[in-house]
């Protein structure tokens, strides 16, 4: 079972007092199928991360002078010491502050994030991540996007946000089944803003929350006010390499490259899930190794753009996988996408998504896509912006950047 226990920072129901940060409503006007709960996780289990991390052993250095072997020894020697460092009890601190939330939906029990703006006209947005990373990806995010008069912004760009971890994921509950693909988890999905009392809500992801919310816009195009997506899932048609254009080739030759030399990650995970699973629930610093790879390889590490995701916030997503255990059951994500994934552009294009629909595409973004490929899955391709900085984790990267896209994506749809 997940270590949680019930706040009493959150009575249930609330009475309509406004607590900044948190979601308020009238008495009996929500579901008594939601309830708050903090994140508390034991002392023992920090001690034995902390124990283990004094007792890692690991290899000697890679024989190269790059990251083409994997995470180089110095690399993994300071997350490492990022991880061993942490302050995970400030951390449960701040999240705890947010607003956390569980709820049982197709017999599992689901986490997420719920914060209300103070606007009374907030737009609802459903925010859903992927591998590696969490909801801690939309934790910089959340202020303004919820509260935008208090940052700098406009308060017409106000929303509602709802963050909940996928299936297996954080403090969500590990599946004891198969089944649980990006469409049962659109489907949830919906149940989880239908229970919120949300009928109608846009939706944004990248990476898996890409696959999610395409799906959920898809599925529920009357209920989906409207899509951003910074990994567009669409690909391009065999006749496309012959009539690609100069940029076109580049994404083509990028894509190919990451499936021959970056994607044997995804393969084990999409096969194998399991046997991984026992290093990863077993070694921090396997887990940290398996996890930071990605963290910097899929990130714009140039200096000039920021230098990437920072080691402290690796550090915290991280320890999340690590102290709710879920190496295997976030593997196993993996199995179950994959067998149900699209194997071709031609059955990407048969699932259309008519939704208006806004993509902000980002440099180092490993799966690049061109916006001719995007237009025939996207029926309703509003708004096609290249960023200039920026990789797969813009909420982590650049939290800046993605509030911006993201204002900007759903302005002319409210």
């Amino acid at each position: 079972m997940i270590p949680v226990r019930q706040s009493r920072a959150f009575p249930w129901p609330w009475a309509g007092s406004s607590v900044r940060g948190v979601p308020t409503y009238p008495a009996g006007a929500v579901t008594p199928d939601i309830e708050p709960f903090a994140i508390s996780v034991p002392d023992a289990d920090l001690d034995d991360l902390r124990s283990r991390l004094d007792r890692v052993r690991l290899p000697e250095s890679e024989t190269v002078a790059d990251a083409s072997q994997g995470v180089p020894l110095d690399q993994m020697g300071a997350l490492l010491a990022a991880l061993r460092d942490m302050d995970w009890r400030a951390r449960e601190k701040t999240w705890n502050a947010i607003g956390h939330f569980r709820t049982v939906i197709d017999g599992l029990e689901l986490a997420f994030w719920h914060v209300r703006s103070p606007e009374p006209a907030a737009m609802p947005l459903l925010l859903t991540h992927g591998w590696p990373g969490s909801i801690l990806e939309f934790e910089q995010v959340i202020g303004p996007l919820t509260d935008p008069a208090r940052h700098g912004g406009d308060r017409a760009d106000a929303f509602d946000l709802v963050i909940p971890s996928l299936p297996g994921f954080g403090f969500s509950g590990r599946p004891a089944e198969t089944g649980w693909n990006p469409a049962r988890t659109a489907d949830a999905w919906a149940t989880l803003m239908s229970r919120l009392g949300y009928d109608r809500f846009g939706a944004h992801g990248g990476d898996w929350g890409a696959f999610i919310s395409t799906e959920l816009a898809r599925r529920f195009p009357a209920r989906v006010i409207g899509l951003h997506l910074t990994m567009p899932v669409a690909s391009p048609l065999p006749q496309d390499r012959d009539t690609a254009t100069p940029a076109e080739a580049r994404m083509i030759e990028r894509r190919d490259l990451h499936l021959a030399d970056g994607y044997g990650f995804g393969i084990q995970m999409g096969t194998r899930p399991q046997t991984l699973g026992y290093a990863l629930v077993d070694s921090p610093a396997g887990l940290a190794a398996w996890l930071g790879e990605k963290f910097a390889a899929y990130a714009d590490t140039r200096a000039e753009a920021g230098g990437g995701v920072s080691l402290d916030r690796q550090a915290e997503g991280i320890a999340l996988y690590w102290l709710t255990g879920t190496g295997a059951s976030t593997s196993r994500w993996y199995w179950e996408a994959l067998r149900w994934t699209p194997r071709s552009a031609e059955e990407e294009n048969a699932r259309p998504v008519t939704v208006p629909t806004a993509c902000s595409l980002f440099p180092a973004e490993p799966w690049p896509t061109a916006r001719r490929w995007a237009e025939r899955r996207y029926t309703d391709l509003r708004s096609w912006h290249a960023l200039d900085r920026g990789g797969h984790f813009p909420g982590l990267e650049h939290p800046d950047v993605l509030v911006e896209e993201v204002r900007a994506a759903f302005r002319g749809l409210r």
